[in-house]
């Protein structure tokens, strides 16, 4: 009799755990599958498109799409979060934002990639990358748990439409240690900590 209880209790030990997993494996379908709606929301025409309450991207889904080291940049929250962290690690929260609008106002763009980690990689095949953390040869993994926490939310909002363009539309930026010889071809826009900020005269959307 109590074999056969013990038995009992290991089936259904497996079973919850086997739950456990199924249910685990759901939520970060749901989680990638809501990342996609929204950058697709995106592409059309920059800002203009906002996502409904069901397609919200919240905190505790952010941070669970993307573990660190753990998954490929293959997801929206994943590319725009790397390219804030690497870009402005260790710079104030408005720069890192500004960042950010930088990524969102070239999905669509002529010239750029429709979706968020087509602007992240773009020119990897020629070469000379738009952001060159994605193509310097070295690991992409954030190194510093709280800053790259930072970036995953302001990338969440960034993604639920919930960030104010503090660029003025900007396409791209530089630090202001350096004066790159593109920086002549455009307008200046703004200026947001140690970066200047850029778009093109008649730069418009596809």
């Amino acid at each position: 009799m109590r074999q056969i209880w013990i038995a009992t209790c290991l089936a259904l030990s497996l079973l919850v755990g086997q739950a456990n997993a199924a249910d685990q494996a759901r939520k970060a379908e749901i989680a990638e599958s809501k990342a996609e709606v929204l950058e697709e929301k995106a592409a059309p025409d920059g800002s203009k498109v906002l996502p409904t309450p069901a397609q919200l991207i919240s905190k505790p889904q952010a941070q669970a799409v993307d573990p660190i080291g753990e998954e490929p940049l293959d997801g929206a929250i994943n590319c725009l979060a790397r390219s804030i962290y690497w870009e402005a690690r260790g710079k104030s929260d408005t720069g890192m934002e500004a960042v950010a609008n930088v990524v969102m106002n070239r999905v669509g763009h002529e010239g750029f990639p429709n979706t968020i980690c087509g602007v992240v990689k773009q020119g990897r095949e020629q070469g000379a990358c738009q952001f060159s953390w994605w193509c310097d040869g070295r690991s992409d993994d954030a190194k510093e748990d709280e800053s790259y926490a930072i970036a995953k939310e302001i990338a969440r909002k960034a993604l639920n439409r919930q960030l104010k363009d503090r660029t003025g539309g900007a396409l791209y930026f530089h630090h202001r240690r350096v004066v790159p010889d593109w920086s002549k071809e455009y307008i200046r826009t703004v200026e947001i900590g140690e970066f200047i900020f850029y778009k093109p005269a008649g730069s418009k959307a596809k």
